[in-house]
């Protein structure tokens, strides 16, 4: 979770990025085994190479031929997109409403909150289950029982005259033990989310003060063409885009050797390696930093806040580019973990949270750079309002791997404690009969 996701998050609302539904392949457990591809790989690699057009022939047409086809290009392109949709639907899997999950949700909270004083029963058979009145919620597999947020559990305790065959229960008064496990399992992924936050945090730096480290250096690429400082999130997104296929073709199949897993790693550890390696990449701006202010004393020109200073602005490509590796690793594990581990019922909700930690991210970073340059002092500002070679950026970067370190701890503690959810996986009849004849022989 990246500056790269705030710009898929802006080529969405252009019509230039369609949000993922898996719904429309298998994902039982037993199928996605037999798979040899990831849908999330594929979903970023295309909003990749979406950014990448946008950041190419869309910004190449708003500077060179005029911002009403740059602006008129994302609209066909939207106008394309809803065409699509609308002609593609009939080919869409569809599934019946099964009601607001949201409701579900404060209808168990309310149910256990009415009985608080009850005791839960030490065999968890005792508790309500209905797998008919679940049927439109769990079509892939009912949530078993889990020993966790054991309060909850008095939601599902049967009192007398609550629940009967001819009966339906009064859901605000009793509920199933599956939809106690929804919110279970909501709660046990809400730590894991938060991770991200911070991680937004810390990488929203990529889109301000590196274009503004841009514009201080030499951006020739020959003698009458230069790089717009805006252009160089293009090496993260080739980078990105790049890491996809490596990952996809050659991680995947060498660590499945070691792990046995179908995808080679958990979407924890995916997710950890990625914040991990997002800290190198702060550390490399902030060495690249102290380069460029370092040739800016040498030729005395830390005074003057419009000189070039006579440094490449290629010395900032590496940082963008352990960006990009860092995003193939945790933006796509976190994204299958909401997903994967959100209940049934609320894949579209978990994925929503995905963008969700984007939006509070970046709302925490303009808070953090405010304070920073707030109480910093005006004599050594570490982010001065119009000299940055009179800053102390470099500061502000090791201040942001500092919190990047933390926050990797944390996840790190959260992840070691997270317990995946427990499915009975739906059997469907075909399959039954195919079990039993394999038995029989």
């Amino acid at each position: 979770m990246s500056p790269f996701s705030s710009h898929l998050s802006a080529l969405e609302g252009f019509g230039l990025v369609l949000s993922p539904s898996p719904l429309q392949f298998d994902m039982k457990k037993s199928t996605l085994v037999s798979q040899k591809w990831n849908f999330f790989n594929w979903y970023y690699f295309c909003m990749g190479m979406a950014t990448l057009t946008a950041f190419i022939v869309v910004v190449y047409i708003q500077d060179d031929v005029g911002w009403s086809w740059g602006f008129g290009i994302p609209t066909i392109a939207m106008a394309l997109s809803i065409l699509v949709f609308i002609f593609g639907s009939e080919l869409y899997v569809k599934l019946k409403p099964g009601g607001s999950p949201f409701t579900r949700l404060a209808q168990v909270i309310a149910s256990a909150f009415k009985k608080r004083k009850q005791l839960v029963p030490g065999d968890s058979k005792l508790l309500y289950q209905n797998r008919e009145l679940d049927a439109a919620i769990s079509v892939d597999g009912t949530l078993l029982h889990t020993h966790q947020f054991k309060w909850f559990d008095k939601a599902a305790i049967i009192r007398e005259g609550e629940a009967t065959n001819s009966n339906p229960p009064n859901l605000w008064r009793l509920a199933t033990v599956h939809r106690v496990e929804e919110l279970k399992s909501i709660i046990r992924m809400l730590p894991i989310w938060s991770a991200g936050i911070l991680l937004v945090t810390a990488s929203s730096h990529q889109q301000s003060f590196t274009i503004q480290q841009a514009r201080t250096m030499d951006r020739h690429l020959s003698h009458s063409f230069q790089i717009q400082p805006a252009s160089l999130s293009i090496f993260g997104t080739i980078t990105m885009l790049t890491g996809l296929v490596l990952y996809e073709r050659l991680f995947v199949p060498l660590a499945r050797r070691f792990t046995k897993n179908p995808s080679g790693i958990t979407c924890l550890q995916r997710t950890g390696i990625g914040f991990t390696i997002n800290i190198f990449a702060t550390l490399v701006s902030s060495f690249v930093e102290i380069k460029r202010k370092d040739v800016a004393a040498r030729h005395k020109l830390l005074d003057d806040p419009k000189a070039i200073v006579p440094i490449s602005v290629f010395w900032l490509v590496p940082q963008f580019c352990i960006h990009g590796v860092a995003e193939v690793f945790m933006s796509v594990g976190h994204l299958e973990f909401l997903y994967d581990q959100s209940p049934e019922s609320m894949r579209s909700s978990a994925a929503a949270l995905y963008w969700v930690a984007i939006s509070i991210g970046n709302y925490i970073g303009t808070l953090m750079v405010t304070l920073v340059h707030k109480y910093t002092g005006k004599k050594h500002n570490w982010l001065p309002d119009r000299n940055l070679n009179r800053g102390r950026l470099e500061y502000y970067y090791w201040l942001v791997s500092g919190i990047q370190v933390i926050n990797l701890i944390y996840y790190v503690l959260c992840a070691w404690y997270y317990t995946y959810k427990p499915l009975e996986e739906a059997i469907s009849k075909e399959e039954e009969e195919e079990e039993e004849d394999v038995d029989h022989h």
